[in-house]
């Protein structure tokens, strides 16, 4: 047997022992993950598949999952349908992206910074306000719309920006995510930054959320999500229509005509894709937050 031939055999060989002692409780896992993956992606692809049909391949009966004949022409319509609103398409998106961009950035430094104070400072009440936070985790936030309406409206912040962001800075769960990461840290490590001459605030900074990345990474992600497609918060704090985001504008772009529906179907693609690429971009961090390995001591 010459060299050459050697090369190609044992790499081979391996390849085969590897196949023969893959054991079938592994398989039948990877079979159930793989119609969980099917399941859960099933949505979204009928979404992206919608967005291409044209206008009787949306009302066939039966309705079929994949478009047959792709078609830009619902894009087409969408710019035309907007073109026809009191005020540009990228208005919209401009109030959509401030707000989110906003909420998740005010979001992540307010969880953070109260959830570093409760992890690490054992000041007074500091037990009783975390059980405080954590007992707000049971209530829907259906419950507190209305307390929360007639805050905002008391401070006068009824159709601005303000009445959009606010409410959606303090979020119990991302201020137990981030706690629970917090908790991890060593306070030796704290404590050597605090001899190399490092203030409280550059610990913060330098030393913890570096360390906590996975988790709010993580905040960053689902607080993206939930409010680039909240369509319930804009309806109920805008009145004027220089004031309503994409999710809310996309929902009247049908406004109940047949002729519009492709329209429609491009909208909500518009509105789902970019909460689909930056989980993508992202996902690593998600699943180290999930697996609970974002800190080694």
């Amino acid at each position: 047997m010459t060299a050459i031939t050697r090369q190609w055999v044992k790499p081979m060989w391996r390849k085969l022992r590897r196949v023969r002692m893959v054991k079938p409780g592994r398989v039948v896992l990877h079979l159930v993950m793989l119609v969980l993956v099917v399941l859960t992606s099933a949505p979204i692809v009928y979404v992206i598949s919608t967005a291409f049909k044209p206008l009787d391949e949306l009302f066939m009966y039966p309705p079929r999952f994949w478009v047959m004949k792709p078609t830009l022409k619902n894009f087409s319509d969408l710019f035309i349908a907007t073109d026809g609103m009191l005020v540009p398409f990228t208005r919209y998106v401009f109030n959509s992206v401030l707000t989110t961009v906003a909420t998740v950035l005010g979001s992540v430094v307010i969880c953070s910074m109260g959830a570093f104070i409760v992890s690490k400072y054992k000041l007074p009440g500091t037990g009783f306000l975390f059980a405080l936070i954590i007992s707000a985790l049971m209530f829907s936030p259906q419950v507190t719309q209305i307390p929360t309406y007639f805050v905002i409206s008391n401070l006068d912040l009824i159709d601005s920006y303000w009445a959009l962001i606010l409410p959606k800075l303090a979020v119990p769960y991302n201020f137990f995510l981030m706690k629970q990461f917090m908790d991890q840290i060593p306070e030796a490590t704290l404590e050597a930054a605090r001899v190399d001459g490092a203030n409280e605030w550059t610990s913060f900074w330098k030393v913890v959320m570096p360390m906590v990345k996975p988790a709010w990474i993580t905040v960053v992600i689902f607080t993206f999500i939930a409010n680039w497609n909240d369509f319930f918060t804009p309806l109920i704090y805008t009145t004027s229509e220089a004031m309503k985001t994409l999710p809310l504008a996309m929902a009247g772009v049908s406004n109940g005509t047949v002729g519009r529906m492709g329209a429609a179907a491009a909208g909500a693609f518009v509105t789902t894709i970019p909460t689909i690429i930056l989980f993508v971009i992202l996902q690593r961090q998600v699943m180290d937050t999930m697996a609970h390995s974002g800190i080694k001591s």
